[in-house]
């Protein structure tokens, strides 16, 4: 069990990032990779993955190099899981290479204590060889997670519209409270389903929430309680992901294909932008469907900064609560 404890100053700096963490989605899927454990949730993926690094020099460099360093284990190094990130993949992998040498050897030491590091490890103290594996993460999410950049971005975008909307609707305890099914929160402290049991203090560095894709079940923490403090929670929450079929004939009969698929995907709000890159058309074509279901009454719009942001109506939801659900017994919301 992880006990985060938080001040009062902690509860105004809780964020919830609204884009993919890169690193962080590399080290989930190399875990995916590790496990038969919520593969059916990613088969599709599995399947495409493997095609993909079979027999390739990529596949090898996988095998030697990420997975040993990011095991699905009890400790991997944070180093390769840097705060950086949040800015994109390449200041993630700059802020890698500049890691002090010092701090890599003291977590690589640790790695071996606790998990077992290969023999090659300890050469990480060496910019060259920290160049070496950065160029493999590269690789690695340009062939794996890249093709399903849109998907994993449209998913962790309602993942923050969601927990805005609670935040608004139930306050910082209801976001807390709700956050997922494998947290408690017991006021002043979230209690969280972990690997380990420690207890992590924020004293007032409040605490970034980070939504992943590829993270199934348990979530991830910084083993460095020093370090700026992080979780990272499943967004699927044992639900399977979008590419489950499901039957929309009714709705599709009756809004056509694309809106009725436009409907679904505002079920937790979404941006015009958002919503193009789900459905796989441009944004005029996504405005042109959004003014068409606005104007039915189904969805609202509201400009916010430079964005627009489309939700249901209440009309809308009882369209969609009225539809199939999918075979799990609740309504089939696309990530």
């Amino acid at each position: 069990m992880l006990r985060i404890h938080f001040t009062p100053e902690d509860l105004t700096r809780i964020r919830v990032a609204g884009t993919p963490d890169p690193l962080w989605e590399i080290t989930s899927s190399l875990h995916r990779l590790q496990t038969t454990r919520g593969r059916w949730a990613y088969a599709d993926w599995y399947r495409t993955t493997r095609d993909t690094l079979a027999g390739t020099a990529l596949g090898a460099a996988v095998r030697r190099l990420l997975v040993p360093v990011l095991p699905r284990a009890l400790y991997l190094p944070d180093f390769l899981t840097p705060y950086e990130a949040a800015d994109g993949l390449e200041r993630g992998l700059a802020a890698i290479v500049d890691t002090p040498p010092a701090r890599v050897a003291r977590e690589v030491s640790m790695l071996d204590r606790l998990s077992g590091a290969p023999s090659w490890a300890p050469r990480l103290v060496e910019r060259g060889t920290r160049e070496e594996l950065v160029k493999a993460l590269r690789a690695y999410h340009e062939a794996v997670i890249a093709p399903h950049h849109d998907r994993i971005s449209a998913g962790i975008a309602g993942e923050r519209v969601l927990r805005a909307r609670q935040m608004l609707d139930t306050g910082i305890d209801g976001l807390l409270a709700r956050l997922s099914p494998v947290m408690r929160w017991q006021p002043p402290v979230l209690h969280v389903d972990y690997v380990e049991d420690r207890d992590l203090h924020l004293a007032g560095r409040g605490l970034r929430l980070i939504p992943s894709y590829f993270c199934w079940q348990t979530p991830i923490s910084l083993a460095d309680d020093t370090l700026r403090p992080v979780l990272i929670y499943p967004l699927h929450d044992s639900r399977p992901p979008p590419a489950v079929a499901r039957d929309d004939a009714p709705l599709a009969a009756l809004l056509g294909g694309t809106r009725a698929a436009a409907l679904r995907s505002l079920a937790v709000g979404a941006t015009t932008s958002e919503l193009a890159r789900f459905l796989g058309v441009s944004p005029s074509t996504a405005t042109h469907h959004t003014a068409v279901l606005r104007d039915a009454g189904l969805i609202i719009s509201r400009r916010w900064h430079n964005t627009v942001l489309h939700t249901l109506t209440p009309l809308g939801q009882a369209m969609l609560h009225r539809a199939p659900t999918s075979p799990g017994g609740t309504s089939a919301m696309p990530v």
